[in-house]
């Protein structure tokens, strides 16, 4: 059994969904929770449908560019410290 807790109007969305598609919820989000794993992550829709993830790779890869909110980022103190 898996138990989740989801907002009002995240469940009426849901519910939506799952009558669209003319399933129960419980089949909605199962097929949705099978689907996810196999997707792959890509910024670009060509990439994503041939599992190439270099384009993907490449802007992990790439620095940030330095940008108000990053520094603010770096300036603040972790809550562990």
């Amino acid at each position: 059994m898996i138990n989740i807790r989801v907002k009002p109007a995240e469940r009426a969305l849901i519910d939506q969904a799952a009558a669209a598609q003319g399933k129960s919820r419980t089949d909605f989000v199962l097929e949705a929770s099978r689907r996810a794993p196999r997707r792959r992550c890509s910024t670009d829709p060509v990439a994503r449908r041939s599992g190439d993830l270099r384009p993907f790779v490449e802007l992990l890869d790439a620095p940030p560019r330095p940008n108000a909110q990053l520094r603010k980022l770096m300036q603040t103190k972790a809550p562990w410290d």
